[in-house]
């Protein structure tokens, strides 16, 4: 299990950072795969659930990356690190 940020050195949180900028062209990627696939089931079959599907998912999904985000950069902001 991964520990939580409050028990990371400061050097692991630094790496953390690093991971998360990395990961955010990731992310973006997956995004941009479930609007895609939203909007081609759009044209395809009309509004339906395979429309919805992906965007709810895109959306939790979001949410979560950000939460994420937000945590570590109070963590980094509360140990002064930049």
């Amino acid at each position: 299990m991964e520990k939580e940020l409050s028990d990371l050195t400061d050097q692991e949180l630094l790496e953390k950072k690093k991971k998360t900028k990395s990961n955010d062209i990731v992310n973006a990627v997956i995004l941009g795969v479930l609007v895609g696939i939203a909007i081609y089931s759009t044209i395809v079959k009309g509004l339906g659930l395979m429309t919805f599907i992906p965007v709810l998912f895109a959306l939790f999904a979001v949410n979560s990356w950000n939460k994420n985000k937000k945590a570590l950069e109070k963590e980094l902001n509360a140990r002064n690190i930049k």
